[in-house]
């Protein structure tokens, strides 16, 4: 007996989960399924990205529509255009056999009129983002004000795309009598607040620990100075010789200049954020799903909802600025049962975030090494050696092998193989023979990248930065130079501007501190390094760095807003 007929699914259900080689249900929907089922109510549900969510709620969805009935019943919400397609496939193949069951999907980057039409035509279901949601609701092009079920589906990751207006806005278009069911990676303040604002009495249902990382994926980090991120990568992506992975940048220019030296490094990648194209991404995500791409750099916004089974690898060539973002990240890999490792390449001054985090997935980190060459080149010359030896062998090539074995006949076995090898053995060998060791040690607790001084918890941080008035720069300027470096900073983030000769001064808020000395590791512009210390003088413009050089004109004392406390910074989680 199937188990998903134990769940009291019915029998046109029951034959598409057949076709569908579905046998045994997951947590989620073992859970799920039964309480939707049975009772009309609003259901919160955290369980980690691929663990079978868009089942746990689409069987129950499908079985309480009335497919006679043309009127929209149940609205979808999800965060990324490639979910709301995703879902929408796969709720038309639970319901193959619902005969006049419609589903229809609403997304950007598509015709609004074509989707109009759609819904028109009669969608018992719509499957849609926020935003395109949002717009045919402004434009009458929809009727939600009857629906029995609203789903909200990776409900923190559309409040981390900053959906939350959009979603109050949308469900106050719909009924107060119908169902919610909330299913979410992770329960932040946004999710709850989302909860107890237009939910009632909800079932709450959990697989796992909240917010926590899934088992099946190991977490390592590995330290190295920040100018050799980049290498560190290369070194993680070569002793992994079939990594198919998922690289995570900050910056939508991190993304792209680092997909472009993977690309120019013989590497199969590809970057995705947001300055793509809507056909740029489609095609960039088509080449990942058929492995055409091997290691996919992007941003977290650009990721959200990426579908992609089998990743090997999360590479988190940069911390995200939340805990939270984190834990999506690593759910890219180990699903459905399968392991996965998430890779944290990590500055010193980064060494702490570790503990945050650790704190919130409930799993401990792995403090790893970056391979050494002769690590890599055994690794690649073994992994060859298996490549030939499970090689299909092409029958075409018999045609040639009289003249062949006439080019190689004076060659013994050993020689023979010795040479094959050496063709791919060689290039990993003569580019890593004088590579040095990329590894940092931890140092002590208190250590941190300007020695042993600690970074301050609260209030606020002064900073010492070896550019100056010489450079180009007045209070103006640098303030610019830091907010395009350090996307985070707002400009009343930024107070107390010094700008000397050689060196300026400025303050922000202690959230902010972690990042910008995280940025500004190994920061070089123009071939020179950028350094950012906290200043050793907090209260003054000189400190230890300011002996008879106090030349520059100040202007932290007749500028408006400086002088006086700036701004509160952003809630950070670090």
């Amino acid at each position: 007996m199937n188990k998903f007929e134990q769940l009291g699914l019915g029998e046109e259900l029951l034959s598409a989960i057949e076709d569908m080689g579905f046998e045994t249900p997951s947590e989620v929907q073992e859970k799920a399924i039964p309480i939707l089922l049975a009772n009309d109510t609003d259901m919160v549900a955290l369980a980690q990205t691929g663990t079978g969510k868009t089942a746990a709620f689409g069987f129950p969805l499908i079985q309480k529509i009335d497919s006679g009935d043309k009127t929209t019943q149940g609205l979808i919400l999800s965060p990324t255009r490639e979910l709301c397609l995703q879902i929408t496939n796969e709720l038309k193949n639970y319901a193959k056999y619902v005969k006049g069951l419609r589903v229809v999907a609403i997304y950007g980057g598509a015709s609004i009129t074509e989707q109009a039409k759609e819904v028109k035509r009669g969608a018992q279901i719509i499957v849609a983002t926020p935003g395109r949601m949002q717009d045919m609701i402004n434009r009458n092009m929809v009727n939600i004000s009857h629906i029995d079920y609203c789903i909200l589906d990776e409900a923190d990751e559309m409040l981390n795309m900053g959906f939350y207006e959009d979603i109050s806005s949308i469900l106050s278009h719909t009924p107060s009598e119908k169902n919610t069911w909330l299913f979410s990676a992770t329960m932040p303040r946004e999710v709850a607040s989302i909860a107890k604002k237009f939910m009632s009495h909800p079932e709450e249902i959990t697989v796992g620990t909240k917010n926590s990382g899934t088992d099946t994926v190991q977490h390592e980090y590995y330290l190295v100075n920040g100018r050799d991120r980049y290498l560190a990568l290369k070194r993680l992506a070569d002793a992994n010789p079939d990594i198919f992975s998922v690289v995570f940048c900050r910056t939508k220019r991190d993304t792209q200049s680092v997909a472009e030296k993977l690309i120019e490094d013989g590497y199969n990648a590809a970057a995705l954020h947001g300055d793509l194209s809507q056909n740029q991404r489609d095609m960039v995500m088509k080449s990942f799903r058929n492995r055409q791409i091997q290691m996919l750099v992007a941003t977290d916004v650009a990721a959200r909802g990426i579908d992609v089974d089998d990743i090997t690898h999360v590479i988190n060539y940069q911390l995200p600025d939340e805990v939270e973002t984190y834990n999506h990240r690593s759910g890219r890999t180990g699903r459905a049962g399968k392991s996965g490792i998430s890779m944290v390449i990590l500055a010193k001054s980064e060494l702490r975030k570790i503990k945050a985090i650790e704190k919130i997935i409930k799993k401990q980190f792995d403090a790893k090494k970056v391979p050494g060459s002769m690590e890599i080149c055994e690794i690649q010359l073994y992994h060859l050696a298996n490549k030939i030896k499970n090689t299909e062998i092409n029958e075409e090539v018999n045609h040639y092998l009289p003249a062949i074995n006439d080019v190689l006949r004076d060659i013994d076995r050993d020689e023979l193989i010795k040479k094959m090898v050496s063709v791919e053995f060689g290039r990993f060998f003569n580019y890593y023979k004088n590579a040095k060791d990329l590894n940092v040690n931890a140092g002590s607790q208190r250590e941190r990248n300007q020695g042993a001084a600690d970074i301050p918890q609260e209030g606020s941080v002064r900073y010492f930065i070896n550019i100056g008035e010489r450079d180009g720069y007045d209070w103006r300027t640098l303030k610019d130079f830091l907010r395009a470096n350090v996307e985070e900073l707002g400009r009343d983030d930024i107070y107390r501007v010094d700008v000397k000769d050689s060196f300026s001064f400025f303050n922000t808020d202690a959230a902010f501190t972690d990042i910008i000395l995280g940025i500004f590791t190994d920061f070089k512009m123009d071939g020179r390094f950028v350094n950012i210390e906290i200043s050793q003088n907090p209260g003054g413009g000189g400190g230890r760095r300011n002996r008879g050089r106090n030349r520059g004109k100040s202007f932290s004392s007749d500028r408006g807003g400086f002088g006086k406390k700036g701004k509160k910074g952003k809630n950070r989680k670090w």
